[in-house]
């Protein structure tokens, strides 16, 4: 009789193709039951099952191959039970690529002194909804992780703000690892991948003790880096990010930094060996009137913009810069507050990034990402932090 395999460890396997011999950037391909992604990636996010003024068939044309939504604002509408009722995500939302859901956690803690932590679990009130209470444990959040039914989903954790006392850190180490233990139980759906999630703050010995214990629970098929971007500056994130995923990391899994879209960030994380990023950047700065370019970043609420007749910017191959819509028009539309404004300048930005992360893949596997990193950094785009 042959031995059991569980689907999972079949559907969900990283394959590394390419590794820069300069830096510790690689390429690879992450498979899962809705179909492949190759890393590195970024992840548009779509909060409330839609990325902000996008279709899912636009999506795709802009090369999108993995796309994320949000547990918490999911579970409060329409509800976990509904969106399993008409299929699931895929199904809901018309997304038949791979999808990664978080845990919610984040959003959770943002909500300051209307939460309580126990070791049980979070109590938090809704106050972007209802403003009623709701308790979370790791098995609830499982629970409506399954519902939602996407292909990755995260472990529940706590993520502490920057600053905060090493105490207070050392504690959300120690509760995300309790938690991440009790989420590796209580996820049973087989065609659904578990991520652990590595903590620690800027301290990187809490980091390490936050990967050692992940790794002593099981055999996670990827891990999420959180607690970034939670207000450091980026030379503070990346005085522990940068030894953390080029040394300490397994080598074998997809490492997925959570929460962090700007494009010099990408690039430098990718320097360090991370696989994976999501932001909502993209589509919130362009509801702002702002884009990506190779200039740096774009403001078309400035008057500079109202006779120019180039796109957004003339090296982008997206259907924005090469439709035919000039800066002018782009300026007129983000003045006048019309919608169609912001679709332009966020389908421009997911591209813009999408696109940064394929031509750095191509850099990785032709064995030149570290001139890739130095021709970025030295040029006018790098400034856009």
């Amino acid at each position: 009789m042959s031995e059991y395999k569980n689907p999972r460890d079949l559907w969900f396997t990283y394959d590394i193709v390419a590794e820069d011999p300069t830096t510790h950037a690689r390429a690879g391909v992450l498979h899962t039951p809705h179909g492949d992604v190759p890393t590195p990636i970024f992840m548009p996010v779509g909060t409330k099952a839609t990325v902000k003024g996008i279709l899912p068939r636009q999506l795709e044309e802009l090369g999108t191959k993995i796309l994320l939504a949000n547990t918490y604002h999911l579970a409060n509408r329409p509800g976990a039970d509904l969106v399993a009722e008409m299929g699931g995500l895929h199904d809901f939302m018309q997304w038949h690529g791979p999808i990664l859901t978080d845990s919610g956690g984040f959003q959770v803690f943002s909500h300051g002194d209307f939460t309580k932590l126990t070791d049980d679990g979070v109590t938090f009130r809704t106050v972007d909804y209802d403003g009623t209470y709701v308790h979370w444990t790791p098995e609830t959040n499982m629970d409506i992780a399954q519902k939602l039914g996407a292909d990755i989903v995260m472990q529940l954790d706590q993520c502490p703000g920057y600053p905060s006392p090493r105490s207070f850190v050392e504690r959300a180490v120690d509760l995300s690892s309790m938690w991440a233990e009790r989420c590796c139980k209580a996820h049973t759906r087989e065609d659904q991948a578990l991520f652990g999630i590595v903590q620690g703050g800027m301290h990187l010995d809490l980091r390490l003790r936050s990967l050692e214990r992940l790794e002593s629970m099981g055999d996670f098929p990827g891990y999420g880096i959180g607690g970034y971007s939670v207000g450091e500056d980026h030379e503070t994130m990346f005085e522990t990010l940068a030894p953390l995923a080029s040394e300490y990391m397994p080598e074998g899994k997809p490492r997925y930094l959570m929460g962090v879209g700007n494009p010099t960030t990408l690039v430098r994380g990718v320097s360090c060996g991370v696989d994976m990023f999501d932001c909502v950047l993209p589509t919130r700065t362009a509801r702002m009137g702002t884009a990506f370019s190779s200039e740096g970043r774009l403001n078309f609420k400035n008057a500079c913009h109202k006779r120019d007749h180039r796109p957004i910017d003339p090296e982008c191959g997206c259907p924005v810069c090469t439709g035919g819509y000039t800066r002018a028009y782009i300026h007129h539309l983000v003045k006048q507050r019309e919608m169609v404004g912001s679709i332009l300048l966020s389908l421009h930005n997911v591209y813009y990034l999408l696109d940064l992360m394929r031509r750095a893949r191509q850099a990785i596997i032709e064995g030149r990402y570290g001139a890739f990193l130095s021709d970025w950094m030295g040029s006018p785009a790098a400034g856009d932090y």
